[in-house]
């Protein structure tokens, strides 16, 4: 052995002596467990181009109308379709919390309105829902902004009960003022006077006992004195303009719901 290799090997025990040696059921240094990271907020600026409005909203009880169509005879979209709908009238917005809900002045219009809209109709399963004030209580609570109204004629419903003919009573925004309107536009409660574009408001509207109240943010604003049977609940950008109306055919109303429940109890 060479005084070279001696001198080497004196080098290797020292060392060995000095560090310890590995324990021997440790892990490689590559494959020890890492620890668990935590599980990160929502970001609101991520991609959202798998997400789609049932993701905000429970649809599974509402059909949608559109603007869209053969005149007279507007698209809608029904369950199972609507659990993966999205389109330029209804979408999510910026921040993904809420659902856009617009239509435009020059849309389709159902047989029965001169008006266009992107407005859900609640069913009951497979079967358009229909209920009577006058046995039960129901219930419908939204949570929801008016963004934009057409120039021309600012005016937009954004929730309604209606029954097989007509509308029952309408909540609707016409121009800063919010109101409800009912008896054939006869009769109106005001909700809020001076509506300013945007702001978020809860609204539930409960028929029980041969007639309706209207709560806005908590307060009870106004008591409907009407029954019937054959309601439904509608919610959404009901515009009420059109190019007679003065606005150009791409002038939009648009709502955002943020959430939405209906209950009915016996």
């Amino acid at each position: 052995m060479t005084p070279k290799t001696i001198l080497l090997l004196m080098v290797l025990l020292v060392t060995t002596i000095a560090c310890g040696s590995p324990a021997p059921n440790a892990p490689p240094p590559d494959l020890a467990p890492a620890t668990p990271p935590e599980i990160a907020a929502p970001d609101p600026g991520a991609d959202r181009s798998n997400r789609y409005p049932s993701d905000v909203l429970d649809l599974k009880n509402w059909y949608l109308t559109l603007p869209t169509g053969k005149p007279k005879d507007p698209d809608t979209v029904e369950q199972p379709a609507l659990a993966r709908y999205r389109s330029e009238y209804f979408r999510l917005d910026g921040a993904g919390t809420g659902v856009v809900f617009r239509a435009n002045a020059g849309g389709v219009t159902t047989k029965g309105s001169k008006y266009p809209r992107s407005e859900l109709r609640e069913m009951a399963g497979e079967e358009k829902a229909s209920w009577s004030n006058g046995d039960g209580t129901h219930t419908m609570t939204v949570r929801q902004a008016v963004t934009r109204l057409p120039p021309a004629k600012p005016e937009i419903v954004a929730a309604q009960i209606h029954d097989a003919d007509d509308d029952v009573l309408l909540v609707r925004v016409e121009g800063n003022r919010l109101i409800v309107r009912y008896d054939d536009g006869d009769s109106e409660a005001v909700l809020d006077p001076a509506y300013r574009l945007g702001t978020v408001y809860e609204l539930r509207m409960v028929a029980a006992g041969g007639r309706v109240e209207i709560f806005y943010n908590g307060v009870r604003k106004a008591e409907v004195p009407k029954s019937g049977s054959g309601w439904y609940f509608k919610t959404g950008a009901y515009l009420q303009s059109n190019p007679d109306r003065g606005d150009a055919p791409d002038a939009v109303g648009e709502v955002v719901i943020y959430g939405l429940r209906v209950e009915h109890s016996r």
